[in-house]
């Protein structure tokens, strides 16, 4: 592989790091940058990006709207198959990278460029996300990772950096920032600073999507939640966009104090991490998409699926969104979701999802079979007994060795 670089894609926000990033580039190697970003929901204005890339004489500056392929090509597979990493994270910086690369890979090819760049550090697992994307989609590709290439190893340095070539630095970056945050139209994280110690209780002002359930209003909201084919179609009756619907469940989650995840988790590079999340739209989804598979599935397809869920999730969360077997165990997900169809009533209470009511017409609870009254012969109650006995056979057996009568 060649050293020279004459074009590279880089993963651009705005913000300061890959700001410092994007005139690293230009300094070391001296090469032309594509600059991109991409609108995930951040919720946040991302021209203002476009005029400091244009200060920086940067020609090539792609500001990309994504949200509808984000909701519907990659949060939503991910919900069919429930996914929580380490039963708890919803995956919401995760399942935004595979995208990025993607887009990242897919604009080098567009324009030429021999490399690709991320501003994720040497100790995360974003970087590992970005690469395994970039490879699996280019294996050729040249990947750039400052972060284990430069010597702007603290924030001084990098203010230093910044101050030098002109760069703008916000003015709370020059004290201690408290927090690193990542935010897309899933869910926003929050690491760092008083978060490093997981005995410290986050601070209320810290949270930006929620309420705290104590905030929240005293009278509940009711919403129904249509699906087809696994995925969220409508609220209340109303048929909206993959993007527009997560959203409107953020804004519902997020004034009913719902979402608020406070982990320690395991990184993929070894070290544990401490993280707050607020995910209010997809915890909401998350609690009635199981509601509906409980009443559409066949039980032993259903226990099929949460046994794949662990190592679903640990896919995700590790980066290997273009593996074969994640692609493999998608398929399997997806051949399952094909009668999951039907509404769920939801009551969202001060931190609550509770699922109140479910129907569909391919519902596989059958009133008559399940009844405590007079079942009409539906169910024969004596067959229960040859049942039980069959099923004991092996533990009698077990037990007559022991010593049992």
């Amino acid at each position: 592989m060649s050293d020279t670089v004459n074009k590279v894609v880089l993963a651009y926000s705005g913000g300061l790091d890959t700001s410092i990033i994007l005139k690293w580039l230009q300094d070391v190697y001296e090469c032309e940058v594509v600059a991109f970003c991409a609108d995930l929901g951040q919720g946040e204005e991302l021209e203002p990006a476009r005029a400091k890339a244009e200060k920086m004489g940067v020609k090539d500056i792609r500001i990309e709207d994504l949200r509808e392929e984000f909701v519907r090509d990659f949060v939503f597979p991910m919900y069919r198959a429930n996914a929580l990493y380490e039963g708890v994270y919803h995956l919401g910086t995760s399942i935004a990278r595979p995208l990025i690369s993607k887009r990242q890979i897919e604009i080098a090819n567009e324009t030429g460029a021999e490399a690709v760049c991320h501003g994720a550090t040497g100790k995360g697992n974003d970087q590992v996300r970005f690469e395994l994307g970039y490879y699996a989609l280019r294996p050729d590709i040249r990947v750039i990772a400052p972060w284990r290439e430069w010597d702007l190893n603290s924030r001084e340095k990098l203010i230093a950096y910044a101050n030098s070539h002109g760069i703008p630095v916000p003015a709370d970056k020059h004290g201690e920032a408290p927090y690193s945050m990542d935010r897309n139209l899933l869910h926003l994280s929050f690491e760092g600073k008083v978060l490093e110690d997981p005995w410290q209780e986050p601070e209320e002002e810290m949270f930006v999507l929620s309420v705290s359930p104590e905030a929240a209003p005293d009278t509940p909201t009711y919403i129904e939640m249509t699906f087809e084919k696994g995925d969220p179609v409508a609220i209340n009756g109303e048929r909206l966009s993959p993007a527009t619907l997560l959203a409107k469940l953020n804004e519902l989650g997020g004034a009913n104090g719902i979402g608020r995840v406070d982990l320690v988790e395991n990184r993929y590079v070894g070290m544990k991490s401490r993280g707050v999340y607020e995910t209010p739209g997809g915890t909401i989804m998350g609690v009635a998409h199981r509601a509906m598979e409980s009443l559409t599935l066949d039980r032993e397809v259903a226990h099929l699926k949460d046994e794949q869920m662990p190592r679903y999730a640990t896919l995700v969360y590790n980066g290997y969104w273009f593996a074969p077997e994640r692609e493999a165990l998608q398929s399997l997900i997806d051949t399952t979701q094909s009668v999951v169809n039907g509404t769920v009533r939801l009551k969202l209470y001060k931190g609550n999802v509770i699922v109140v009511g479910r129907k569909s017409e391919g519902s596989l609870f059958d009133p008559e079979v399940a009844t405590f009254e007079d079942d009409k012969g539906a169910y024969d109650q004596k067959d229960a007994g040859g049942f039980i006995k069959l099923n004991a056979l092996r533990l009698r057996i077990a037990a007559r060795l022991r010593g049992g009568r």
